[in-house]
């Protein structure tokens, strides 16, 4: 039975589920600038000290974000924690994190151009929400506020047209031990 305090994972998939969340995760501007882990004013992306019981607070995204501190912030609102993890760190990532073939409803999915020589699996990987089949939710520069695209839109793209795979959101508040 699904907790009072924690949105259920949405029933619909792509534009419906993306018109479902709220306003403050619809409409979020693309900075590269407010990205996991980064100081702050810039962005304090994860609060300091164990998690605190409930739902975590909403982030405040209205200085922008990057596309995994915007896709942590939509799982965030299904009650779902990721530590403030770079692209590469999440994929490396076995704590919070788990692979996921094939990715389900909000999963987290990270593309990318293909390998790079001297930099870690992941490393500049772009990230998005699974919605549901052939639909991702996520934040990119190229569109400057949160989108809907199919897995194909994304193969046309140079930058994303690798699919680097999937990761799941382990039981728990999602914080590394």
């Amino acid at each position: 039975m699904p907790s009072p305090d924690r949105p259920q994972v949405p029933t619909a998939h792509g534009p419906v589920a993306f018109e479902g969340l709220p306003r403050a995760l619809r409409n979020v501007a693309y900075s590269a600038a407010r990205h996991p882990g980064a100081g702050t004013p810039e962005c304090p992306s994860h609060p300091a000290g164990p998690p605190a019981a409930g739902p975590a607070p909403p982030p405040d995204l209205t200085g922008g974000a990057n596309c995994q501190r915007y896709a942590y912030a939509v799982l965030g609102h299904f009650g779902l924690r990721v530590p403030p993890l770079r692209s590469a760190e999440l994929w490396a990532d076995r704590a919070a994190t788990r692979p996921a073939a094939p990715p389900g409803p909000l999963d987290l999915v990270l593309f990318d151009a293909g390998p790079v020589a001297g930099r870690p699996a992941g490393y500049g990987a772009h990230v998005g929400v699974h919605l549901g089949p052939d639909r991702v939710l996520h934040l990119c520069r190229e569109v400057g506020r949160p989108v809907v695209w199919t897995y194909a839109d994304f193969a046309v793209r140079p930058r994303y047209a690798r699919f680097l795979g999937a990761k799941r959101v382990v039981a728990g508040d999602g914080r590394a031990g």
